[in-house]
C-alpha cells in the first residue's frame, strides 16, 4: 500500500514538474557552428507550468487564478513565465501569490510560453512552438504569448542579442538546444543562486538587521556567508524568516569559494 502511494505521489510530481534544468552560461562555453542552439529573452517573472487543467509552480504547488483568466486555455502542457512588465517582479509576485487577486489584477499579466512539451512526440523545440502557434491562431487567447526564439549563428550574434535585451531593461537570455530542449542555459549579467536564511547580523540602528546570514552548498561544500547589500529599509526591519530560501546575485567566487559581492534579490516565492 505504501509503495503504491509513493508511486502515485511520484507520478503526480512528474506531471507538474518540468524536466528543463537551467545551467549558467558563460561567454564562449558553447560552440554554435552546428546551428542547433536557440536564444530567447529571459523574462523576470513567475515560472508557471500549465498541465491542461491548472497552473502550478515548478514544484507542483497550484497557483490560484481566476476562472475567467483560464478560459480557452489549451488542454496541453505549457511551460512559461507569468509576467507583468520590466522591473515589476514584486508586483507580479504579489498578484500571483495572493489567492484573492481579482481578474482585473490578473488581466495585466501575460503567460509567456517557452515550451509546449507534449504537443508532439520527438519534436524539436522550434517544431513544438510552431505547432503551438498554429493552435493559438485557431484558438486565440489574449493572455497567452509565445516568447520568440532565434537560431544562434555565432557568438557575436548572441552577444548583440544579449546587449539589446539588457538595454531595454531585460534580465538576460535563455539558450536551448533545439534538438534536446531539456538542455538550457541562463545568460545573465550576474550569476544568481538560492540560499537558506539561518540568522542575521545586528544593524547600526536598533530594530534593524545589518546582514542576512545564509547557508548554501557551493561546489559540493556547505558554505555560510553574509548578504548585506540589496536590502531595503523594510527588508532590514522585516527580514526574510529563518529557514526561508532567498535568491541572491553575485559576481563569481573568492579563492575560498564564497560568493563575491552577494546582493539580496528576493524571497523565493515557491
Amino acid at each position: 500500500m505504501i509503495r503504491f502511494l509513493l508511486l502515485v505521489a511520484y507520478s503526480i510530481l512528474q506531471l507538474y514538474a518540468s524536466d528543463i534544468q537551467f545551467k549558467t552560461y558563460k561567454s564562449g562555453l558553447l560552440n554554435f557552428d552546428s546551428g542547433d542552439y536557440l536564444m530567447s529573452e529571459k523574462l523576470d517573472g513567475i515560472r508557471g507550468i500549465w498541465n491542461g487543467s491548472s497552473m502550478n509552480t515548478r514544484r507542483g504547488k497550484e497557483i490560484k487564478i481566476p476562472k475567467e483568466y483560464l478560459e480557452s486555455f489549451p488542454q496541453l502542457k505549457l511551460d512559461g513565465e507569468l509576467w507583468l512588465d520590466y522591473n515589476l517582479f514584486e508586483e507580479t509576485s504579489s498578484i500571483v501569490r495572493n489567492s484573492k487577486s481579482t481578474m482585473k489584477e490578473w488581466s495585466k499579466i501575460t503567460y509567456n510560453i517557452f515550451d509546449a512539451p507534449n504537443i508532439c512526440e520527438s519534436c524539436s523545440l522550434s517544431e513544438r512552438l510552431e505547432l503551438l502557434e498554429q493552435h493559438l491562431n485557431k484558438n486565440p487567447n489574449p493572455q497567452i504569448k509565445i516568447i520568440p526564439h532565434y537560431k544562434i549563428k555565432n557568438n557575436k550574434e548572441l552577444e548583440l542579442f544579449f546587449d539589446k535585451i539588457i538595454k531595454q531593461g531585460g534580465e538576460g537570455v535563455i539558450i536551448r538546444d533545439n534538438t534536446n530542449p531539456n538542455i538550457a542555459y541562463k545568460y545573465k549579467q550576474h550569476s544568481d543562486d538560492e540560499c537558506q536564511v539561518i540568522g542575521y547580523t545586528k544593524g547600526k540602528n536598533e530594530g534593524l538587521i545589518g546582514a542576512i546570514i545564509c547557508k548554501a552548498t557551493i561546489k559540493g561544500k556547505e558554505t555560510i556567508f553574509n548578504i548585506g547589500s540589496g536590502l531595503s529599509q523594510n527588508d532590514r526591519k522585516n527580514p526574510p524568516p529563518i529557514n526561508s530560501l532567498i535568491t541572491y546575485k553575485y559576481n563569481g567566487f573568492t579563492k575560498n569559494n564564497i560568493p563575491r559581492f552577494p546582493i539580496f534579490m528576493r524571497i523565493r516565492t515557491e
